[in-house]
């Protein structure tokens, strides 16, 4: 069964929708140019008692400043961003958290050497993700290794996605919403439950 994350959460309304649905994570954006920002102490409230992962997004975090903010929030994974998130991603791995590694989907895609389970999301010079843009999935159709599909995905594709690509799980977040930040549970509940099907 596909794995599933709903990322870009900012309020409990939302995050009670994707863990009643069945999301296996839920991942908060601690970054303040996006419009899914989440203060820290903001991401400490909503993940608390959450019974499913919960992932933080970060950017250009050094490593010990990766693992205070986890330690900070509760949360039980991380998905870094930018300069040294090679070295967070690995301090966050040997210390038992979960970690989904961004790895641009482009020609010649490999995925050795990468802390944690990587994240295959649409290149873009301007923004992390939750761009709404997919990539040419056939990039990743000769991949044998564990991975979670991201990008452009939402209740109309994830099928097709997921028997196209097989990936081990996928993510989603602009594609759920019905404004930035503002998850419609509907189509949450329809992204879930088809992931899950194919």
């Amino acid at each position: 069964m596909t794995w599933v994350k709903v990322c870009g959460l900012t309020n409990h309304a939302d995050v009670a929708a994707a863990v009643v649905a069945g999301a296996d994570a839920i991942g908060f954006v601690n970054v303040p140019s996006s419009p899914r920002y989440v203060e820290l102490a903001d991401v400490q409230d909503l993940a608390r008692e959450v019974p499913v992962h919960s992932i933080l997004l970060t950017l250009d975090l050094e490593p010990d400043q990766a693992l205070d903010a986890m330690r900070t929030t509760g949360v039980t994974g991380i998905q870094p961003y930018g300069r040294r998130s090679a070295e967070a991603a690995a301090a966050a791995v040997a210390a038992g958290y979960v970690v989904l590694y961004p790895v641009r989907a482009e020609p010649g895609l490999k995925l050795g050497g990468v802390a944690g389970i990587p994240l295959l999301d649409t290149p873009s010079q301007t923004s992390l993700g939750g761009t709404g843009t997919s990539f040419d999935w056939a990039l990743a159709g000769e991949l044998r290794e564990r991975f979670v599909l991201a990008g452009g995905l939402g209740p109309a594709n994830v099928s097709a996605a997921v028997h196209q690509v097989k990936p081990w799980g996928v993510d989603a977040s602009s594609g759920l919403e019905r404004s930035p930040g503002h998850k419609d549970h509907g189509m949450v509940a329809a992204f879930i439950a088809k992931a899950k099907r194919t």
